[in-house]
């Protein structure tokens, strides 16, 4: 297998612990294991990683942004998940 035969994986990496995944790049790699390699001396070169994660790109589902008016539109209903329109008590603190 050449290198332009290597798969693609996407790249996220976890700053600092309690913070979530960002997605940082992409790499090329044979496996799984050259993958994590790569993205830690590319992308942690000063130590700026907890957490490294790499998913060939092939293996990622995204839905398409013009299905998102069909995909999110039954939330729109449940207008009760998000309370705006009860009263605050006044002996309640607002935080």
């Amino acid at each position: 297998m050449s290198k332009t035969d290597w798969p693609l994986y996407e790249v996220f990496i976890r700053a600092r612990s309690g913070l979530s995944h960002r997605h940082f790049g992409s790499i090329h790699a044979a496996d799984e294991t050259m993958a994590l390699d790569h993205a830690r001396d590319l992308y942690t070169r000063r130590n700026e990683g907890v957490s490294i994660w790499v998913v060939k790109s092939t293996e990622i589902v995204a839905s398409d942004p013009a299905d998102s008016d069909s995909l999110f539109e039954p939330a729109a209903d449940k207008i009760y998940r998000h309370p705006t329109f009860y009263k605050i008590p006044d002996d309640v603190e607002n935080i």
